[in-house]
């Protein structure tokens, strides 16, 4: 698998797991309930979708479109969390301005996180495929063998055993 197609996979992963686990904990950070029950699987659901196209659109590897991605994700997550936990009503509502603050918050931190992450991934797997073509090159040398030894082979015994040396007489033969 070339290294950029493993980038992708650990992009989309990523991608992926940050959504979730940024949008519970900005939810949560800015004063909203944690989720539970049907809302932790909308929210699964919700990372796998960011996770997939994390590794399929190309352009999620540059920052503006991580950014835009983790945004939407951000924006679809806290939607998703505030409105099946109805938890915002009242008195007991977070202020806009902190649950707002904490979802660009995750937003920034999500991509740096993202985008640090590939890079290490692109050059630690450079590296590994390096070592192994070094080791593939040393362990693909034919090894020579020592045909040589002070005592014949068994086999060669049995066989020079089981040859018989006498023949027909030799009156016989003329």
């Amino acid at each position: 698998m070339p290294v950029s197609a493993s980038a992708d996979r650990v992009r989309g992963v990523a991608t992926g797991l940050l959504t979730a686990a940024l949008a519970v904990a900005a939810h949560g950070a800015g004063g909203g309930a944690i989720p539970n029950g049907a809302v932790t699987s909308l929210l699964a659901v919700l990372a796998a979708t960011a996770g997939a196209l994390a590794t399929t659109i190309p352009q999620t590897g540059t920052p503006r479109c991580l950014l835009g991605l983790l945004a939407a994700s951000q924006l679809l997550g806290h939607l998703l969390l505030s409105t099946a936990d109805h938890h915002h009503v009242g008195s007991a509502a977070p202020p806009a301005a902190a649950m707002l603050a904490t979802h660009l918050l995750a937003i920034v931190a999500g991509a740096i996180l993202i985008g640090v992450g590939e890079r290490l991934w692109r050059a630690l797997s450079v590296a590994v495929r390096g070592v192994v073509r070094i080791g593939y090159a040393v362990a693909a040398r034919p090894m020579t063998v020592a045909r040589r030894a002070d005592q014949p082979l068994r086999s060669a015994l049995m066989l020079a055993a089981s040859v018989s040396h006498r023949g027909p007489p030799v009156s016989l033969a003329r």
